[in-house]
């Protein structure tokens, strides 16, 4: 009898590409979950999605068959945050592993898009209408309910008023300029964010860590990612590039930086990486 025959495993750069190929079908908690194969090689995906299937059917199992959108709601902020007690690792924010879910799972501690990541996920197993979104400096999760919008911390639980949105906007509104005539709707910030839109500033967020530390490794590593996610964002390209230069490999910085060159709209950054990708070529030779 033949031997049936056994399709290699994906790589784990190669399962993600899978994943994040269809906007319309993308599993936005198991693509989140994959990212942490990279610092955790020996994950397990499946069994962490069926953790959490097991979170889902015991907060199921506390929601009367009758039960609506708002009782619904109640409970499931009753059983993650109090019950379950995730919330924001307010003593170790920088951590990567707060961007890694399986992490999170385990400590029960995150970063807003992380435990945003694991609560949107119970919560549309609720049948609740609930989004993310990008707002400024920190993730925050929506549910459209028959009577409104309620906006929710993830980092902290904390159910959100218009007021306070708007004293969390300040700063940023003052950075950027955002002050009368130029001032725009609370309700602006607050537009659904889609799947791949998450899972990028979840990357990003975990680019500016490994940047920070100048572990150009682990970054690029991102990067590889972020342009699988993303393969239009040529500052990813600029960014992989430099890294690799870092780490001594001119001829991947140099392609790299081509790319980029080739594609920058901002003339000033582009002749600053132009020189810069001369300076490797003539170390090269």
């Amino acid at each position: 009898m033949p031997t049936p025959y056994a399709y290699p495993a994906p790589t784990p750069l190669g399962y993600f590409a899978a994943l994040v190929g269809d906007d319309d079908a993308l599993p936005l908690f198991e693509a989140a979950t994959a990212i942490a194969q990279d610092e955790y090689p020996d994950l397990d995906v499946q069994q962490v999605l069926g953790d959490v299937d097991q979170m889902l059917a015991r907060v199921r199992r506390r929601c009367a068959a009758d039960a609506g959108p708002l009782q619904r709601l109640r409970t499931l902020n009753q059983f993650f945050f109090r019950d379950m007690g995730f919330g924001g690792n307010v003593n170790n924010y920088y951590d990567p592993d707060n961007s890694f879910l399986n992490a999170v799972l385990r400590t029960r501690r995150g970063i807003p898009i992380t435990l945003a990541v694991l609560w949107l996920e119970l919560a549309q197993g609720l049948g609740l209408k609930a989004r993310g979104v990008n707002f400024p400096g920190h993730f925050m999760v929506k549910v459209n309910l028959p009577n409104g919008q309620v906006v929710i911390d993830p980092f902290t639980g904390q159910s959100l008023s218009r007021e306070d949105l708007s004293e969390r906007l300040e700063p940023y509104k003052r950075r950027n300029g955002l002050v009368d005539d130029f001032d725009v709707p609370v309700g602006l910030y607050l537009q659904a964010a889609t799947p791949r839109d998450i899972l990028a500033r979840l990357l990003r967020n975990l680019k500016e860590i490994h940047r920070t530390q100048d572990d150009w490794l682990r970054l690029i590593a991102v990067l590889d990612r972020l342009l699988i996610l993303l393969p239009d964002a040529w500052v990813e390209y600029r960014d992989r590039g430099l890294a690799w230069a870092e780490m001594g490999d001119v001829r991947l910085a140099v392609a790299d930086l081509e790319t980029y060159v080739a594609h920058a709209e901002d003339t000033l950054d582009r002749d600053s990486i132009a020189q810069r990708l001369q300076e490797l070529r003539s170390a090269s030779n």
